[in-house]
């Protein structure tokens, strides 16, 4: 009877404690009643018959959803995404008086579908590909938190993690890529092609500007000078030579 009695105690006394840890938030309902103080994290004593203390996580909860996302094109997307998300703590007596235990299910799903199938609606499907994935995410985010911050719920991210297109649409994607990158190919060969154009032009320029500077500065006593001037070292050469003389010409050699 001593034993059955300690037991009953013992029993009594484990369901009067409760335990608030260190991510946690605890709320006190009494009698069906929500308080509006939050319990700080540590062990505390309840009556068990008239008072229960709820718990509410503050850490940051990542959600995965699965779902299809529907494009500007009226294209199915299938998606999977990751949503980041607390509850403020001080907001923790709000949020289980308005949304309850279940607040995932009962507030924050509803409003990330409706928001994420209106958002993904403004874009096309190839975009969910490029850089308009992050403008995506940002702005799925700023649709849920202008719902869900008056309630309790920070969101702090929303991340589109895999994006599977129809099998003819990624190939066609592929297809225009690829495209794009012999464009750029070819645009890069006929830019390398127009400046060696323009090199072997400038070039030519240069030639005919230096033989027209030369051919205005050889006069006939310039060109005779010139040619004396060959002749006399063709004559102290030891190697045997012809030397032809025009007398309308100071020289010609001739081998």
């Amino acid at each position: 009877m001593k034993n059955l009695a300690f037991a009953g105690a013992l029993l009594l006394l484990m369901s009067s404690c409760a335990v608030v840890r260190q991510d946690q938030i605890g709320v006190r309902r009494k009698l069906g009643k929500i308080s509006d103080k939050v319990i700080a994290p540590g062990v505390r004593v309840v009556n068990p018959f008239t008072t229960r203390i709820l718990i509410v996580p503050t850490r940051t909860v990542n959600l995965e959803v699965s779902l299809d996302l529907p494009s500007k094109e009226g294209l199915t997307i299938r998606s999977e995404i990751s949503i980041l998300y607390r509850v403020e703590a001080i907001q923790a007596p709000n949020v289980l008086r308005n949304s309850g235990t279940n607040y995932e299910q009962v507030v924050i799903l509803p409003v990330f579908r409706s928001a994420v199938a209106d958002v993904a609606a403004r874009f096309f499907a190839k975009d969910m590909h490029t850089a308009e994935r992050a403008t995506i995410e940002e702005a799925v985010k700023d649709q849920m938190s202008k719902i869900l911050n008056a309630r309790g719920f920070i969101i702090e991210a929303v991340l589109l993690k895999s994006i599977q297109l129809p099998p003819g649409l990624t190939r066609a994607i592929e297809e225009k890529l690829e495209a794009e990158q012999e464009a750029q190919r070819m645009e890069f060969v006929l830019n390398r092609e127009r400046l060696e154009a323009d090199r072997r032009k400038i070039e030519a320029e240069g030639i005919r500007n230096a033989q027209q500077i030369i051919g205005q500065g050889l006069t006939p006593l310039i060109i005779q000078f010139k040619s004396i001037e060959a002749f006399r070292e063709l004559a102290t050469s030891p190697n045997a030579k012809t030397i032809i003389v025009d007398p309308n010409k100071p020289m010609i050699m001739n081998p």
